[in-house]
């Protein structure tokens, strides 16, 4: 059996876990878990490094049924080694003893229950789906790494939405050295942090914890989408319809960790909507009421979305961040440019509305221009409509084109992250 012990979180080891420490010929794990604990003196120890020589180690031993002790972090089972191990030699050689996961610990000392937490690793990875995440939802776990920190999450999320407070979690279960601390995202992008910060929790602060729900993490998605033009506030019937809509969020495909943009965003019907459904996001408008009414509906469907007053294209330069997904609406002289910025910027699709006819081409242009493959359909649609005598009729709608164009890598690698 390979025998994994979570440590580092302030909890002393039991006294079977003492004993198979002392009994292990070989110990695996970081140089201060094997500095703190108490080994045989003809153990081979081995400082966790690059990961693939040590396995071959562990394989030598287990090959000789000798007895091999890995120590990590918190629960190894949460985000640790645990799957590496469980990859390389099967579950059912390990004897797992969990400690207290360092999140677990972060949310504890914060004085907050964490069952309905996103939680978030950036530690060897893009920090984007963290701050992605950090944007669309009012509590978040991150786990840190080299790269992508406190002032690293705290710069990316100072365009974020108001009232986030990031609690800094340094050196976890270490009396001397443990800190917990909450600042502002500004606050934290200015200050050097070190390399013992673990977890950061990104919260809405001031909201109080709601009900208990049955499902851990994110609350489960939107009942239904798509949703019908009288559940937006809106100008004229200066709305995305529900048909168009409907094809338009699938092919955005907007989930947790996505960031999308709604360029022309108009009454904020799609930024919503991609919001309900995970995403973080950015809607454009250039009309000042406008903004107000994304603001509006976004507050009245209880999500985040950022709302950038300007005109597309020159307002795309101020969005640092690349999208994911990118949905056009509207129209206008300046459509094609506006689609071509769009396209450049977009790491997975681009997906545009038009009216008229005559801006098919050009916007398929632009798309293909940008290297996306495009598609698209004419929607043609007919509602039920009543008339006297408790008869129904059919209402065509105005036909739409929707035109969707999307970035090679993204069709053959999947989910880009």
């Amino acid at each position: 059996m390979i025998t994994v012990v979570g440590t580092g979180t302030g909890v002393p080891p039991s006294a079977d876990v003492a004993a198979v420490l002392a009994g292990a010929e070989l110990v695996v794990g970081g140089r201060r878990h094997l500095d703190a604990a108490r080994l045989p003196e003809a153990a081979e120890r081995i400082v966790l490094g690059p990961l693939a020589p040590a396995l071959d180690t562990v394989a030598e031993y287990v090959g000789e049924d000798r007895p091999v002790v890995v120590l990590a972090s918190g629960d190894p089972g949460f985000f640790g080694i645990v799957r590496a191990l469980a990859e390389r030699f099967g579950s059912a050689r390990l004897d797992v003893r969990p400690g207290v996961s360092s999140v677990a610990a972060a949310f504890a000392r914060a004085g907050l229950p964490w069952d309905d937490a996103v939680v978030v690793s950036a530690h060897g990875r893009d920090l984007r789906t963290a701050v992605n995440a950090c944007r669309a939802h009012p509590k978040v776990g991150v786990l840190t790494g080299p790269g992508a920190g406190p002032a690293e999450l705290g710069a990316a999320l100072a365009d974020g939405p108001a009232g986030r407070v990031l609690v800094v979690a340094t050196a976890l279960g270490d009396p001397a050295r443990e800190r917990v601390e909450r600042v502002t995202p500004a606050e934290a992008a200015a200050r050097d942090w070190g390399t013992a910060v673990s977890v950061v929790l990104c919260v809405a602060d001031g909201r109080t914890p709601g009900p208990m729900g049955t499902v851990a993490g994110r609350a489960p998605g939107p009942d239904g989408w798509a949703l019908p033009e009288d559940r937006f506030a809106h100008r004229d019937s200066m709305i995305t319809k529900f048909e168009v809509r409907a094809l338009a969020l699938a092919r955005l495909g907007p989930r947790l960790g996505d960031l999308v943009w709604d360029v022309g965003a108009g009454s904020g019907s799609v930024a919503v909507e991609c919001a309900r459904l995970g995403a973080a996001v950015v809607a454009v408008e250039k009309n000042a009421d406008g903004v107000d009414r994304v603001r509006d509906n976004a507050a009245a469907h209880g999500v985040d979305v950022r709302v950038v007053h300007g005109a597309a294209p020159a307002a795309l330069d101020l969005l640092a961040d690349d999208p994911d997904a990118v949905f056009v609406g509207g129209g206008g002289r300046e459509l094609p440019e506006v689609v071509a910025a769009c396209a450049r910027r977009a790491r997975r699709v681009v997906v545009v509305a038009l009216a008229a006819l005559d801006r098919v081409p050009a916007a398929r242009a632009a798309l293909t221009g940008a290297g996306l493959d495009c598609d698209g359909v004419l929607l043609q649609s007919s509602r039920l409509a009543p008339l006297p005598g408790d008869v129904t009729r059919l209402a065509a709608a105005n036909p739409v084109f929707l035109l969707w164009g999307v970035r090679p890598a993204a069709r053959t690698e999947g989910v880009v992250q």
